[in-house]
């Protein structure tokens, strides 16, 4: 599991709330005002997970006005670029000559260097943070800082990705290792890079490995989505993407990968969790293989039992078995 350090108001006095948690956002972030109509007693929730130079903050909090003003940009200046991910609630914000307005599943992108002002509705609202070094990402030039500010559609293209992303990691960090902390944080570098670049139309300034890192997150994602299609072959994947196989292939090389085995893989997972959900007991085995891109039974079978080292069937009985897990035996 990485690493996380828990902020929760509820465990304080409730006239220290508020305090605690404007001293808290102001280290995630930056220095800021912050008014509430709700500041007699605040609640708050933030957890902050540390991806090397990357810092990520899921939060849930109650109404909330930030203010980053032009006196608090000269007095202290982190250098960082900020993203919120809305989840819940809505907000807006205003850097004077530019207002947005935001919904769920839409990105802020801010960066300290520019005062600002930001506020929530009246309901408590949910977010993932995100702080990056301004150093980390390449862009050509200050005024192509100023021009990525702004709101940013979550639910499509890069934006879309990095959402996807963000919400997985920040929904359960228990499938990685403390060790995968840096590069997790490469990985939202390189998809926030190539999301600003593309909202200025300068790809091209984006160094290669940059690029290839973030078109392999996109190929691994349509893969996922397109999973329970048995005509999802490496020449589709490279046909909807257009690249060549070769190229498809190197860029899976590049993580010690094949497509056929990242392809297999996933349609196995997503096979044994439907074989060990009871919700799906009533499912047969040939179904689930057939929803999973495997129409073929046998062919299913010998995959699944390389893998889990078991037969489907095997693992469905042991999972529906009280006290035992879907890998133990009996």
């Amino acid at each position: 599991m990485l690493h996380e350090s828990v902020l929760r108001t509820k465990e304080l006095p409730a006239a220290d709330r508020f305090e605690a948690w404007t001293e808290q956002l102001g280290r995630t972030h930056a220095p800021m005002r912050l008014l509430s109509h709700r500041a007699h007693d605040y609640h708050g929730v933030q957890r902050l997970i540390g991806l090397g130079e990357v810092t990520i903050w899921p939060a849930s909090f109650d109404h909330l006005v930030f203010q980053r003003t032009p006196r608090l940009v000269r007095q202290s200046d982190p250098e960082v670029y900020h993203l919120s991910l809305l989840l819940r609630g809505e907000g807006a914000a205003d850097w004077g000559e530019r207002q947005a307005a935001y919904r769920v599943q839409d990105l802020h992108v801010s960066h300290s260097s520019r005062a600002f002002e930001v506020s929530t509705g009246p309901d408590p609202v949910s977010i993932v943070g995100v702080e990056i070094p301004r150093s980390a990402v390449v862009l050509p030039g200050r005024r192509a800082e100023d021009k990525v500010i702004g709101r940013v559609d979550g639910r499509a293209g890069l934006g879309g990705l990095l959402t996807q992303f963000l919400m997985q990691l920040a929904d359960d960090t228990a499938p990685y290792r403390p060790t995968d902390a840096t590069r997790l944080g490469t990985v939202v570098i390189d998809l926030v890079t190539a999301m600003f670049a593309h909202l200025l139309d300068v790809e091209r300034a984006v160094p290669p490995e940059t690029r290839a890192r973030a078109l392999t997150l996109r190929i691994k994602e349509f893969v996922r989505r397109n999973l329970a299609d048995p005509d999802l072959t490496p020449a589709t994947i490279a046909a909807a993407h257009h690249v060549s196989r070769s190229y498809l292939y190197r860029l899976f090389q590049e993580e010690g990968l094949t497509v056929a085995s990242y392809l297999r893989e996933q349609r196995l997972k997503n096979a044994h969790r439907d074989l060990t959900d009871p919700a799906l007991r009533d499912l047969p085995v040939h179904v689930v293989a057939a929803r999973w891109g495997f129409p073929r039974a046998a062919e299913f079978t010998r995959a699944f039992r390389a893998a889990y080292g078991d037969t489907p069937s095997d693992v469905r009985t042991r999972a529906g078995r009280p006290g035992l897990s879907p890998t133990e035996t009996p």
